[in-house]
């Protein structure tokens, strides 16, 4: 290809960067944040309940875990009043657990600021060590995806690295199987103090399709603090950044 065909081809495809992370808009089809109307549930239906692959729907009221939910249409296709609908928020990340769960107080999601020492830390630059703890790869491309010239995560200063020795933190993607928590484990007590701990996709957070699984190990949670929940299977890469900013308390 010549420098003209590329010059061509660079103006037919327009300008690729994703400027306002906060206000892009997503294709129309694509499924994030679930709004959820209890009062229009039909007594005695437990539709949705019966279709969810991962048992993040429960009842009396209605409510959905972002933590489990695998955002496949199946509670609204099956909902006969229409109370659960997917839009195109994709901004869900949080530092609570429990805000993780439609509707109530986490309504509106919006991740909580990190720590002062955190933010004094890591307010201007984040170096992050990603670990694939048995995931099928979903995440894995999303993160990938940070990296490119449409998201170009590292204009905020934020970067995966290949050792964490050299990170400030560890992304963790899968559900944890057993062939991996020894990994992971050394992968976390290499990175220097202080470090944080993010949780990306439904597997990380929740197990996802493999909460029941006998090959996992989820003792990581158990013995560590989690610093940011992002939910999504997978996570869109403007979840993950728009996470990651409000953690560290930056507007972008």
């Amino acid at each position: 290809m010549s420098i003209f065909d590329s010059i061509k081809l660079r103006i037919l495809q327009g300008d690729p960067i994703v400027h306002d992370v906060r206000g892009a808009k997503p294709p129309a089809r694509f499924r994030a944040f679930p709004e959820v109307d209890p009062k229009a549930c039909a007594q005695g239906c437990d539709a949705c309940v019966k279709v969810c692959p991962t048992n993040a729907i429960t009842l009396n009221p209605l409510k959905i875990d972002l933590g489990k939910c695998v955002f496949c249409p199946a509670c609204e296709i099956a909902c006969p009043k229409k109370a659960i609908h997917f839009t195109n928020n994709y901004i869900m990340a949080s530092t609570r657990r429990e805000d993780l769960l439609v509707p109530g107080f986490a309504q509106s999601i919006t991740p909580e600021k990190a720590s002062e020492k955190i933010r004094n830390y890591f307010g201007r630059s984040l170096k992050l060590r990603q670990v694939s703890a048995g995931g099928c790869n979903g995440c894995e491309l999303e993160l990938n995806a940070l990296n490119n010239v449409n998201f170009d995560m590292g204009r905020f200063g934020i970067e995966f690295t290949a050792s964490p020795r050299h990170a400030d933190g560890i992304v963790i993607t899968g559900p944890i199987t057993k062939a991996m928590k020894n990994a992971l484990d050394i992968c976390y007590e290499a990175v220097p103090n202080p470090k944080i701990v993010i949780l990306t996709g439904s597997c990380a957070i929740s197990g996802g399709v493999f909460q029941e699984s006998k090959e996992t190990d989820r003792k990581f949670m158990e013995e560590n603090k989690v610093d940011l929940y992002v939910p999504g299977c997978p996570p869109h890469p403007l979840t993950f950044i728009c996470g990651v900013l409000d953690f560290l308390g930056r507007k972008g």
